[in-house]
């Protein structure tokens, strides 16, 4: 225990560096009333007479990303990624407001010449490969992290796939698997001449590891895949040390470590969603471990969604019947993406778009409900007394079921 207090104290430390430094960085930001930034589009939300950007931009030191919202008019032809010169009013933004992202008017804007970079020529090759804008968007954001339209946010939440368009530990594993067995291979002749004393399994870990860290780099540090490359690095030192890798403390590590590191991550939505997710897996595997394997690989999926329901409905009010594809549409996505990562690859990328727009395409009645606040701080309760306690699991269990027959069948 003197370990994990001494690791708390320096996480806390960490902490409180980083919160001086963002506060700086806000009052570097806030020093005039009108600041000027050079900053690339993360995104355009399309609006009847005007679009919203997201815009991410490099403080003067370059090491803080600046993630804010402004305004501008129809007759700018912008593009995600483009690079543009902005003069932004900020006399309005608090500390807290900086951290999360907010939003600014803007008195100046100007499309700068584009520069190319790799994240922006993968880009449009991407895109080079699909005729449909949704199609484009959906492997933009599967491969290089870009976000997506309104339009596309929509159909995620209406078949309930949100997540998989996020980036996380579902898309490092299937990643890290790919990459693994290819190094592997090609260093076993490698290995068995010049380094038969090393450990090949984990020699081959350490590579595909240092691959995946280079795509979180690359990605722009996307919250919910850091929360899985920092476990997947704490779970390598713990393997090495034969100390018990998945656990309910080693999450709540990881979760604090994050925010060590990356105060803002405090306020993102994908990472409390990615940290959740691994929760209630790690419950799944705690009280369902001696379940049939084989069915245990169907009824995983379906219990995994349902749990996490009460949670996604408080922030995301979607309801449809097409929501039950969820699972069997995760399932069929471990084949799916390494799939079309080498369709990608070989130029070929267009090969099933027609289904995925059938996909799409499917018409769905939807309606809106929001979970309950009191309903879910319960819900959360009795899921942490869950870890304890298995009387609480079982009511856990009750809580899914009612509440789900009651937003899909009687609501």
């Amino acid at each position: 225990m003197k370990y994990l207090a001494s690791l708390l104290i320096i996480l806390f430390l960490l902490f409180m560096i980083n919160i001086f430094y963002l506060f700086k960085v806000y009052n570097d930001f806030k020093k005039d009333k009108i600041t000027q930034l050079v900053c690339s589009v993360q995104n355009i939300y399309e609006k009847d007479n005007y679009d919203v950007l997201k815009l991410s931009c490099k403080n003067m030191s370059g090491i803080s990303d600046i993630n804010f919202f402004t305004s501008i008019s129809k007759k700018n032809e912008i593009n995600k990624l483009d690079i543009v010169k902005i003069a932004i009013i900020t006399n309005k933004v608090d500390f807290v407001d900086f951290l999360k992202g907010f939003y600014a008017k803007n008195i100046y804007f100007e499309k700068l010449p584009k520069t190319d970079n790799l994240k922006s020529e993968l880009f449009a090759k991407i895109n080079s490969q699909h005729s449909s804008i949704l199609i484009q968007e959906l492997f933009s954001a599967l491969f290089l992290a870009i976000p997506i339209s309104s339009d596309l946010r929509e159909i995620t939440n209406t078949f309930g796939i949100s997540h998989l368009l996020a980036l996380s530990g579902f898309h490092l594993g299937l990643i890290l698997f790919i990459s693994y067995w290819l190094i592997y291979y090609i260093y076993s002749p490698f290995h068995q001449k010049y380094l038969p004393f090393r450990n090949k399994k984990f020699d081959a870990l350490l590579i595909s590891g240092s691959l995946i860290f280079v795509y979180l780099i690359f990605t722009n540090i996307v919250p919910s895949l850091l929360r899985a490359f920092v476990m997947f690095s704490l779970g390598l030192y713990l393997l090495r040390n034969n100390i018990k890798v998945f656990s309910f403390l080693n999450l709540l590590i990881v979760s604090i470590i994050i925010i060590a590191l990356f105060p803002k991550y405090a306020f993102s939505l994908s990472l409390w969603f990615s940290i959740a997710g691994v929760f209630y897996i790690l419950l799944y595997v705690k009280y369902f471990s001696a379940f049939n394997k084989y069915l245990s690989f169907i009824f995983f999926n379906f219990w995994i969604f349902f749990a996490l329901n009460p949670i996604i409905f408080y922030f995301f009010d979607v309801v449809s019947y097409a929501q039950f594809l969820s699972a069997p549409l995760t399932l069929a996505f471990t084949l799916f993406y390494p799939i079309e990562i080498v369709l990608h690859i070989m130029q070929i990328g267009d090969l099933i778009d027609e289904y995925i727009l059938w996909l799409f395409n499917l018409e769905f009645t939807y309606k809106k409900y929001e979970t309950n606040l009191f309903f879910l701080i319960l819900f959360l309760g009795v899921s942490l007394g869950a870890i304890y306690k298995k009387i609480a699991f079982y009511v856990l269990n009750i809580l899914i079921l009612l509440f789900n027959i009651y937003v899909y069948f009687i609501v």
